[in-house]
């Protein structure tokens, strides 16, 4: 609505569609994927609308998402399945700033398996280059019927934690009759 009380036919993207602000306040891990490549599970932390991301040495592997102005989220409910996937708009806090100060240590104080002191994991953060990213939701949202109906199941990555299978270890020999 204008300020003259009319009905106008521009959209506000500030405004959240229901389901992805409800889905974001309960959010703990999302699945975030850039330029259309595989999406990475990360754990986050929602605030103010946004989900907060850490990544860098030491933290979790998203390779590009610092760099990134927009990527696609994936959040899921209770028993797995996919609710909503929704394009977000990716900010990086630098330390120093006033975001920096009000969020770093918020996300620090929820990191699990921590070593050190929530201020002690921020000064890490800020002097070894990782990224604290917001994810704030933009543009539009899809939801239900708006899903693919299909498996969206892909080939494991390749990893380095392959290893040849051997044979069981046996104390007795098995006869066979």
């Amino acid at each position: 609505m204008r300020e003259d009380g009319r009905v106008s036919d521009e959209v506000d993207e500030r405004v959240t569609p229901p389901l992805v602000d409800e889905a974001v306040k309960k959010a703990a891990v999302c699945w975030v994927g850039l330029g259309g490549g595989p999406a990475s599970a990360l754990w986050c932390l929602p605030l103010d609308g946004a989900l907060l991301v850490v990544t860098g040495p030491g933290e979790q592997a998203a390779p590009g998402l610092a760099d990134a102005e927009a990527a696609e989220v994936t959040l899921r409910g209770d028993h797995g399945g996919r609710i909503v996937t929704w394009t977000a708009r990716v900010t990086r806090l630098r330390p120093g700033t006033e975001e920096w100060d009000t969020a770093a240590p918020l996300v620090a104080a929820k990191r699990l398996n921590a070593s050190g002191s929530a201020a002690e994991l921020v000064a890490r953060w800020a002097a070894e280059g990782c990224a604290v990213n917001r994810l704030t939701p933009a543009g539009t949202a899809l939801t239900g019927g708006d899903l693919p109906a299909g498996s969206l199941a892909e080939e494991p990555r390749p990893a380095s934690a392959v290893r040849a299978a051997r044979k069981p270890f046996r104390m007795h020999r098995v006869r066979r009759r």
